[in-house]
């Protein structure tokens, strides 16, 4: 299984009608290379801190982005992973939607972002969370999706686990200033999920942010099996897709896990930092 991650910049001065061109060149390249599976960042077509153009950049489900990359996933004969786009909703409303096309072109997997940032960002008032969670089968395995802050709630990455997934995809726009949280949060969530992590972070700067780059790809172990710069381009990255199944067995710590924590749950004693169980 060879993966390809596209880091790609979204400057201002570039249409986005280039910038999907463009993308669509990585990608086809990433594909002359041998990657069966290329994934792309988060919000690049509009870039994900250009808030005012977010309005001018929606598109429905069946919009350029989903199209276009579908033609060419088939055209490739290529799973694609799209990274996100801002999705117009039939009422009007905006989501952060994510979507996996298989090499017929077909949309195997959309996520729609469910926790919407509003730390400096417009996101949380421009856009809608979404409501559902799913997972994929592929040849590689079971599929699933997160977006950028997700990494920080492991409530739904043990959640997509309890779906079946093995393998969780990233694309993300974070930022460089918090680069260190990134490789943190996307060892921690391969090891205590025991999946194979896709991280397909954005670069280049954005209203006067920069972005961190070093998209990776993290095995069930902590392993990073490749890690990118901070510049725009492909990297690729070969996995035995065996990895996720084979730890699981070897060491199944997901088995340990309680049904149930609520029984756990217990008054705090306040002159005490001990906390009782019932």
């Amino acid at each position: 299984m060879r993966i390809a991650l596209i880091q790609i910049a979204s400057p201002a001065a570039e249409p986005s009608v280039e910038r999907r061109a463009r993308a669509a060149e990585m990608v086809t390249t990433a594909a002359r290379g041998g990657a069966g599976l290329v994934v792309l960042p988060e919000l690049w077509a509009a870039g994900y801190f250009a808030f005012d153009a977010y309005e001018a950049e929606a598109e429905p489900a069946d919009g350029p982005t989903v199209t276009g990359l579908g033609a060419l996933a088939r055209d490739l004969g290529i799973y694609l992973h799209t990274g996100s786009y801002v999705e117009r909703m039939p009422d009007g409303g905006l989501r952060n939607t994510a979507v996996l096309l298989g090499p017929e072109g077909d949309v195997l997997h959309r996520y729609s972002k469910v926790h919407i940032f509003g730390y400096q960002s417009q996101e949380a008032r421009l856009l809608r969370p979404g409501d559902r969670i799913s997972a994929a089968r592929t040849p590689f395995g079971t599929m699933a999706s997160t977006t950028c802050y997700d990494l920080r709630f492991p409530e739904l990455w043990r959640a997509l686990v309890d779906l079946g997934a093995g393998i969780v995809t990233v694309p993300a726009a974070w930022p460089a200033a918090r680069l260190a949280h990134w490789r943190l949060f996307t060892s921690a969530r391969a090891v205590e999920e025991q999946v194979l992590l896709i991280a397909c972070n954005a670069v280049g700067e954005q209203d006067g942010v920069r972005l961190g780059g070093h998209s990776r790809v993290v095995d069930p172990w902590g392993e990073i099996l490749a890690e990118a710069d901070e510049n725009e381009g492909i990297t690729y990255c070969d996995v035995d897709p065996e990895i996720v199944p084979q730890v699981r067995k070897e060491f199944p710590v997901l088995g340990d896990r309680l049904a149930s924590y609520a029984a756990l749950h217990g008054e705090s004693d306040t002159d005490s930092p001990t906390v009782t169980r019932s």
